[in-house]
């Protein structure tokens, strides 16, 4: 189906542009959400007429996104998660969680504006881009911590080891004296 975009998609055209895209695609995505009109002759001459309109309120929406974006880009949001040992979360850390706390900190941010690849399953501080605007993108720092204390010393810099390899080594000594007890042999 080809449709006439009325704002830039990203990986597809700018505003005006005419582009061919499968019917599922148009349908359930760019006609409900307004960001395109089939490409008819009596939508094309919509277009023309209203063209001015459509670019002034982009350059208004993408105003407001860079205002927003000045005082979100490097900042830093800690969501607090259970974890193994080996600092896998025992569940993921997705979009919607990201959006949630961004919004909680007075940010308005949807999850679709979250260009998160696939979910984050691990502790540790990931750098997670926002897009607020189809020109406008920024990065956030997300710190997935156990605890609010281990959010803070990854936020200084601190790697995050569960056990220490010191703890480890007695570990190890004090379950090789107690087989050497038990069985009488040595470990």
């Amino acid at each position: 189906m080809e449709v006439i975009l009325l704002e830039r998609v990203t990986k597809l055209g700018q505003m005006g542009e005419t582009v061919r895209v499968k019917d599922g695609f148009a349908r359930n995505y760019l006609l409900p959400s307004g960001k395109a009109l089939r490409a008819t002759a009596a939508n094309k001459k919509r277009f023309e007429e209203q063209r001015v309109q459509l670019e002034a309120r982009n350059l208004e929406l993408k105003k407001e996104a860079t205002t927003v974006a000045e005082k979100l880009d490097g900042q830093s949001f800690v969501i607090i998660r259970q974890a193994g040992e080996t600092g896998q979360l025992y569940g993921s850390v997705s979009t919607r969680d990201i959006a949630e706390t961004v919004t909680a900190a007075g940010f308005s941010l949807s999850r679709n504006q979250v260009a998160l690849k696939s979910p984050i399953k691990s502790i540790g501080l990931h750098k997670v881009p926002v897009q607020l605007h189809p020109e406008v993108e920024v990065a956030i720092t997300v710190n997935v911590a156990r605890s609010p204390e281990e959010a803070e010393r990854q936020a200084k810099g601190e790697t995050i080891t569960v056990v220490e390899s010191a703890t480890m080594a007695d570990l190890g000594l004090e379950v090789g004296a107690a087989l050497a007890e038990a069985g009488g042999e040595e470990a």
